[in-house]
């Protein structure tokens, strides 16, 4: 007799008498259930670039992404001089928010907000911007140490 057949037989035999299957056929049976077929359509490779893509979309980085081009490339937006001077901060809700070195700084580049914005939103198309806040640099604390004390502290430091 042939191999092949006492092998059928056998499968066939337990199958029906104990219902137990082999491992193989249970494994067979899992990828008929997904439709997992070698050759079949939409198992073809995929460019990186368009996998990418398509995780981006998904988990909606491409905003996040736009955004931190657009705060890398600060410099080409407001020029050299201005970028050292200053720095985009945050993004919410439409607001871009610009800390700036001093408040001269701060009140120049708020006089060129219109052409600043502009040029936002032609140069970066995907970036969502209505506005710009410019700040100033933050007051020094005087909170210092372990032993400081609630209240208003010293008034008269600057005289």
């Amino acid at each position: 007799m042939n191999f092949e057949v006492i092998d059928t037989f056998f499968r066939q035999y337990l199958l029906g008498t104990t219902g137990i299957k082999s491992r193989d056929q249970k494994r067979r049976e899992e990828n008929q259930k997904r439709g997992s077929q070698p050759f079949d359509s939409g198992r073809d490779p995929i460019k990186a670039s368009a996998s990418l893509e398509q995780l981006f979309g998904e988990f909606n980085w491409t905003s996040q992404l736009a955004q931190a081009t657009l705060f890398t490339e600060w410099n080409k937006v407001v020029g050299e001089d201005s970028a050292e001077a200053s720095y985009p901060e945050d993004l919410k809700n439409e607001v871009l928010s610009v800390r700036c070195r001093s408040t001269a700084w701060a009140t120049q580049l708020r006089l060129l907000a219109p052409q600043i914005l502009e040029k936002i939103n032609r140069q970066h198309p995907d970036v969502l911007v209505s506005e710009i806040r410019f700040i100033g640099p933050t007051a020094p604390s005087w909170k210092k140490g372990s032993r400081s004390v609630p209240g208003r502290g010293p008034r008269d430091t600057y005289g």
